[in-house]
């Protein structure tokens, strides 16, 4: 970037591609690595931490950065794929400045930092912050207030505070950035912060977000997450969990810490859960999630459809539908047997599903181990197995996604996190 081009915001580099020269996607950047100046010298912009398409968290330095600018930013194709590791003197911007509150030094007021701009040194490659746009005023606890308190932007040398530990950074500004992402992501984002940090965001996601980026992290992480929530809101991050995720982080939990969750858990929601975590551990009735998608022998396929179409349905689970006699909640009554979504797009809208159900596919008992369970599903091609009980009632689905969980090593999501390949 020339000398006097529009300066960067740093918020605006959240997820932005990252390109090499001959036009190919390197990876995506996922925060900014900042040495924070001595004797008020201006912090220096260390480099970028780059996910590439491994999920590898790598540091590409600032001076390999050649243009930073609509959107995108381009390298000189020289990308160093180990692993990145802070090391304790550097700061991450989106990470650890974001939210910070720090002082006016010319007013002595706090003021709580919203975003952090830094600007390309002439005819150099490196680049340092000059700039942050901040709040003023705060209310108790780090949340900012939503009307009222002025905005403004400033120079890096009109506050002070930045190196002093923060003891109570807030976390909209850092969720803010990372809104859009992906479950998985946030969920990468939350390994690689600080305890305390990781507390604060998770107490600022809502119970919904918070129980989607909880079935993404390594066991360790959602324990110690569960553990420093209050117990009434923990309960209801596991009511909005899926009931196999949430059977597995309970699992996790001492007895008695589980009972008690369970315990505040409204009923309906607990059930399912107390059901699975009945079954043996590496067994379809452990692996089993209880909400596949079950219809009547009188459903149309438009029904079905429909029920595919649901957004929130993980697409494992939208693959195939299975036919029972009521009830319609597991465990259903008489399971009859299930139909590919491929099937249901060669019929007519009004076809039933009882004359299209495919009964070649026997379903497993809850007993069975891994290996053949995994076996099965690959030896039919199909990413979902039916799991029923003796008397032939339907009490869940085993989905590839959670076969993979237990096939991979027990660290995978920490490696993937750390970005091993």
């Amino acid at each position: 970037m020339a000398a006097g081009a529009p300066r960067v915001f740093v918020s605006h580099l959240s997820g932005v591609a990252v390109f090499d020269p001959n036009g190919d996607q390197v990876g995506r950047v996922r925060d900014l690595v900042a040495l924070l100046g001595v004797r008020r010298r201006l912090p220096a912009v260390l480099g970028l931490v780059v996910e590439v398409v491994t999920r590898r968290r790598v540091f590409l330095p600032m001076t390999r950065v050649t243009g930073v600018e609509s959107g995108q930013v381009i390298t000189t194709g020289v990308v160093n794929m180990r692993r990145f590791e802070q090391r304790p003197n550097e700061h991450l911007v989106l990470g650890e400045l974001l939210d910070r509150r720090v002082t006016l030094v010319e007013t002595d007021e706090q003021v709580t930092v919203l975003d952090v701009g830094m600007q390309q040194l002439p005819a150099r490659r490196d680049w340092e912050i000059d700039r942050l746009f901040v709040r003023k005023g705060w209310a108790r606890g780090g949340a900012l207030r939503r009307r009222g308190g002025e905005t403004l932007t400033v120079e890096w040398e009109a506050v002070t505070g930045f190196a002093l530990e923060e003891p109570q950074q807030g976390a909209a500004n850092l969720l803010a950035a990372f809104e859009q992402s992906r479950p998985a992501d946030l969920a990468n984002v939350l390994h690689h912060l600080s305890e305390k940090r990781r507390s604060e965001v998770a107490a600022a996601l809502d119970d919904d977000r918070l129980a989607d980026v909880l079935e993404e992290l390594p066991d360790d992480d959602q324990v110690e997450i569960i553990g420093k929530l209050q117990d009434e809101r923990a309960a209801d991050v596991l009511e909005a969990m899926d009931p196999d995720d949430a059977a597995d982080l309970l699992s996790e939990l001492p007895e008695g810490e589980k009972e008690r969750l369970l315990d505040l858990m409204e009923p309906t929601e607990a059930a399912p859960v107390r059901r699975l975590l009945s079954y043996e551990e590496g067994t379809a009735g452990g692996l089993m999630t209880t909400e596949p998608i079950v219809l009547r022998p009188d459903a149309s396929v438009a029904e079905a459809l429909a029920r595919v179409r649901n957004e929130d349905l993980p697409a494992p689970l939208a693959a195939q539908v299975y036919v029972c006699r009521p009830p319609d909640e597991t465990p259903t009554g008489k399971y009859l047997g299930l139909i590919h979504f491929q099937r249901l797009l060669r019929e007519p809208p009004f076809t039933l599903v009882s004359s299209i159900i495919d009964t070649d596919l026997l379903p497993l008992p809850p007993d069975t181990p891994l290996r053949p369970l995994s076996s099965y599903l690959a030896a039919y091609n199909i990413v979902s197995v039916p799991v029923v009980d003796e008397g032939g009632h339907l009490l869940g689905a085993v989905t590839v996604d959670d076969v993979l969980d237990h096939l991979l090593p027990d660290d995978w999501r920490e490696a993937r996190s750390a970005g091993h390949g």
